[in-house]
This record gives structure tokens, sequence and C-alpha cells, in this order.
């Protein structure tokens, strides 16, 4: 159940020519890192302050960018060999920054406790998928409402002045998608021969 995240291989080969050109003009990761946080910052503040349907282009075009450098900046590491740990930081730091800026834009338009519920939520995929990691298990990414169905829902949003069913689905759609992870690494734990699942540090 990988979802919109089974695009991915494709949409990277579509993004070749871009890569090529930052390998070729010395462009840093971290840049295209903190330029996805820019995008989905902008994309929250066009949702926040442009009424439905008018935000909808500016949100498409804005978490397009935000997904694209969320793509370039791990793959453009790998190609020119500047993959590193504190590389590898920034980029989930960045991730996670760029879901909240985007979340934000809901402030002025959704209730705050069904915002922060959402945001909460909207993190937790990420946190099992480096929790099984640093177990041991290989990283899980994908699901029912990933980073990029969560980009997705912004969008009908923006287009539609649904912003609480939005939330809603975002919120409980985050949850079963952490949900469908977590039980993937345990299985992936157990088949290791941890089936103990004792931690270093409990």
């Amino acid at each position: 159940m990988n979802g919109l995240y089974s695009l991915k291989p494709w949409y990277a080969n579509r993004l070749a020519g871009v890569r090529a050109g930052c390998a070729a003009r010395g462009v840093s990761p971290d840049t295209l890192t903190w330029a996805g946080v820019v995008c989905g910052g902008a994309a929250g503040a066009a949702l926040a302050f442009l009424p439905a349907p008018l935000a909808a282009l500016p949100v498409a075009v804005l978490v397009a960018a935000r997904l694209a450098f969320a793509n370039l900046d791990g793959a453009l590491a790998r190609d020119t060999g500047r993959t590193t740990r504190r590389g590898a930081v920034l980029n989930e730091l960045g991730d996670r920054a760029a879901d909240l800026a985007l979340l934000a834009g809901f402030l002025t338009v959704a209730p705050l406790w069904l915002v922060a519920t959402a945001a909460l939520a909207a993190t937790l995929p990420s946190w099992v998928a480096l929790a099984g990691a640093a177990a041991g298990a290989p990283r899980r990414n994908g699901g029912p409402v990933g980073k990029t169905e969560r980009c997705t829902l912004a969008v009908l949003a923006a287009a539609s002045g649904w912003y609480v069913p939005v939330l809603a689905v975002i919120a409980a759609g985050s949850a079963v998608t952490a949900a469908v992870r977590l039980r993937w690494v345990w299985r992936a734990l157990n088949e290791a021969g941890d089936g103990a699942g004792a931690g270093a540090d409990r």
C-alpha cells in the first residue's frame, strides 16, 4: 500500500535534467532542502491568505515545487557523492518543517485543535519509519496518506474550501499510515529474528 509514493521513480526520472543542471552548477543538496521548506511555508501562506478557489493554483505550484525539492536533495547528494550524516538529519528535519509550515496555513481557516491534531498525526508515519530504520528494519515510505497525499489534499482544500474535512482526512489518514508502517516494521524485525523486541534503552 504505497499510494502515490509508488510514482517516485517516474517522478525522479522526470527531474533528471534538473538534477544534472544542479550538479553542473555546484548547487548544494542542503540548499535544495531549504528551498523545499520555503516552498512549504509559501504554500501555507497562500492557503491562509487567499480564498478558495483562488488559492488552488499557487498552492498547487508551490507544493509541486516542495515535492520536487524533497526528491532532488537526496538524489543530488547521491549523484555527486556528497551524502553526509548531517545532510541526512537536515533532510528529515526539512521534510517535517515543510509539512508543518504547509499545515500551519490552515490556522486561519480551521480550529486550532484540529490543525494541531493533523500536524501531530502527519509527523507520525515518519517517526515510525525512522524508528524502524534505527532498529535495523529497511526504511518504509508510502502508505495511504503519506507526504504526497497530504500535499494533494492541501490543494483540494485550497480549491474547494473544505478545510475541516481535509484536515480530518489528513489526521485520520496519517494515523492509519503510521499504523500500517508500524505493522510492516514489526514484521520486518520479527523476520530478522528480533521477536523479543528488546531495546537498548527502555
